[in-house]
């Protein structure tokens, strides 16, 4: 039972729906657009009134983290 529960706790949708219960639904598209215009967990929770723990917890949960190698125009008219 209790591996139940922790499935259901850590369920995206599920803390998502909490949060826009909790918050309303501007806040979090607020907090979505945060995450997109790459704001520092610091900033965010300061916003929200809580912990970076719990940023870092709502970012883990509503997607992924995705890096890109951009390589500088220069380099690429070296390659030429």
């Amino acid at each position: 039972m209790a591996e139940r529960k922790e499935k259901r706790a850590s369920d995206p949708v599920r803390v998502a729906q909490n949060f826009i219960s909790r918050e309303g639904k501007p806040k979090f598209r607020r907090f979505l657009k945060l995450l997109a215009d790459n704001v520092s967990g610091e900033q965010i929770a300061r916003e929200f009134g809580v912990s970076r723990e719990r940023v870092r917890q709502w970012k883990n949960s509503f997607g992924s983290v995705v890096q890109t190698y951009a390589v500088s125009p220069q380099i690429k008219r070296l390659a030429r």
